[in-house]
């Protein structure tokens, strides 16, 4: 009796010692796991894991301006210049112009192309030009050509086959002529601030002369501090041509001297009784 309960007290020995062997080698296959997923991360350590590096791939972008625009003799077939970057083989691809949309007075060119970015050997500070080519669904005639917000191009006026770019007075300014819109036109191809008041003008549709007043001083109410109602006065003398008013020369004093100092042909009948700008 005494052996057998002897023989059970060492056969419960051995499972008790294997069940903490078991639970040693689970305990240490996890501490390896967590040691794994750690990487050479440890507690408190402040280490940051490294950056994945971006794979290579091409992407779309627009130009940096499209310079030059020129149409075929068909009126459909338009080739546009455009500024690229420039440096090496991955720096442009692709360069295409699309037709997005068309009305009645205005052909809209998305210009576009390819640059694979993530290549560590690409060196595309440099610019460079390319030409694209697309087909316009029917003649550009007198509409507008569109390339972005900003630029714009019309065969109005223009050299062909080169079109011309437009301005800040627009594709299609009103033409000179003795009109509110023309002397608008004029005060907008002087170097003067914003604001400016335009006088009385003298005009005979090829001839213009006006006074201008500009504000100077602190930007403030008239009246509320010394120099807020300051102002410079000019007078200018223009000639009609066919990008529009063209100033001839400035002037402060009265009657024609200045202009016909420039200009002999100014009419005097529109300066003489002038008097000096104050």
């Amino acid at each position: 009796m005494q052996s057998f309960r002897s023989r059970s007290k060492r056969s419960q020995s051995k499972r008790s010692r294997s069940r903490r062997s078991l639970a040693a080698v689970l305990l240490s296959a996890v501490a390896v796991l967590l040691l794994g997923a750690c990487g050479t991360l440890s507690a408190g350590s402040g280490a940051i894991p490294p950056t994945p590096v971006e794979t290579p791939h091409w992407q779309t972008y627009a130009p940096f301006g499209v310079t030059a625009a020129r149409l075929a003799d068909d009126g459909r077939t338009l080739s546009v210049v455009a500024e690229v970057p420039h440096g090496g083989k991955t720096c442009v691809r692709d360069l295409k112009a699309v037709v997005t949309s068309t009305s009645d007075r205005t052909v809209w060119v998305q210009v576009s192309y390819a640059h694979l970015t993530g290549d560590p050997h690409a060196d595309c500070a440099g610019t460079t030009t390319g030409t694209a080519e697309v087909r316009l669904p029917s003649a550009l005639g007198h509409r507008n050509l569109a390339t972005d917000v900003h630029t714009t191009f019309t065969a109005d006026g223009a050299d062909l086959p080169e079109l011309r770019l437009c301005g800040e007075r627009g594709c299609h300014p009103a033409p000179t002529g003795c009109t509110p819109a023309s002397y608008d036109q004029a005060v907008m191809a002087l170097d003067v601030p914003n604001h400016t008041r335009r006088g009385d003008e003298h005009c005979d549709e090829k001839w213009l002369v006006f006074d201008i007043s500009s504000r100077m001083g602190p930007a403030c109410a008239e009246g509320e501090a010394p120099g807020c109602g300051a102002s410079r006065g000019d007078r200018w003398f223009f000639r009609a041509e066919k990008a529009g008013w063209v100033p001839i020369v400035r002037s402060t004093k009265s009657g024609c001297t200045d202009v016909h100092r420039v200009e002999p042909a100014f009419p005097s009948a529109l300066c003489s009784g002038l008097p000096p700008v104050n």
